[in-house]
């Protein structure tokens, strides 16, 4: 019932931005926390940021804090995660994912989430 539809990765070069989108069906993005995760090879899914429901308020990962940020579309049910500045090191398969339950807290840990796109690959080249 619950699907995530991720779009907008692809090839950019160092310093250049892009903006994946997570079209949501079946949760409210503005009821429920969304996150942005990724995963480069051989690593564990990382925490990127992530929106909580109510009141649209946003945590970043250090790592690209100032360089990212998150927005949605109510309309839509879609939320965004915008990317510029962009380093080789973001180089990963990008997920989005709903966070368990509507509670206004924001979770770094992917055991915390129960639904998730089926990912977008983002290629910086230096």
């Amino acid at each position: 019932q619950v699907q995530l539809v991720e779009s907008g990765g692809g090839l950019v070069q160092a310093g250049g931005s892009l903006r994946l989108s997570c079209a949501v069906s079946g949760r409210t993005v503005s009821r429920n926390t969304m996150g942005w995760f990724r995963q480069a090879p051989g690593k564990e899914r990382e925490f990127v940021g992530a929106m909580t429901g109510s009141g649209g308020r946003s945590t970043y990962a250090n790592s690209v804090k100032g360089r990212f940020t998150i927005s949605r579309d109510n309309a839509k049910n879609t939320v965004y995660l915008q990317m510029n500045s962009l380093k080789p090191e973001d180089t990963a398969v990008y997920y989005c994912a709903v966070q368990r339950g509507t509670k206004l807290t924001i979770s770094t840990a992917t055991y915390d989430y129960d639904y998730w796109g089926q990912g977008t690959q983002v290629t910086v080249s230096s």
